[in-house]
């Protein structure tokens, strides 16, 4: 026995309020027929000796000491910009305002 069927498409249809002609409701209940069966499968396949998993691999957190580095001086750092004031790199304004 077929698990959706076109009287079951017809009602959902009218449910959501959408128009399908005979053809359309019979190749739906089919697809959807099709969908149901094979989660079923799928179902059958996985048993409670099989655990549910969310992702193949194992996934872990991988943590490191957060320790500073190397890092440039002021004047290092702005080397190289185009345009710097007071010490600062210095862009042009894309706000109104301050």
């Amino acid at each position: 026995m077929s698990a959706i069927n076109r009287e079951q498409v017809a009602h959902l249809a009218e449910l959501a309020h959408i128009e399908m002609t005979e053809e359309e409701l019979a190749r739906v209940a089919g697809e959807l027929d099709l969908i149901v069966s094979s989660v079923a499968s799928v179902s059958e396949a996985a048993g409670p000796d099989v655990p549910a998993t969310s992702h193949p691999l194992p996934l872990q957190n991988v943590f490191r000491e957060d320790v500073v580095g190397e890092t440039l001086t002021q004047e290092e750092a702005l080397s190289n910009a185009p345009d710097s004031q007071d010490g600062k790199f210095r862009v042009p304004a894309i706000l109104d305002g301050e």
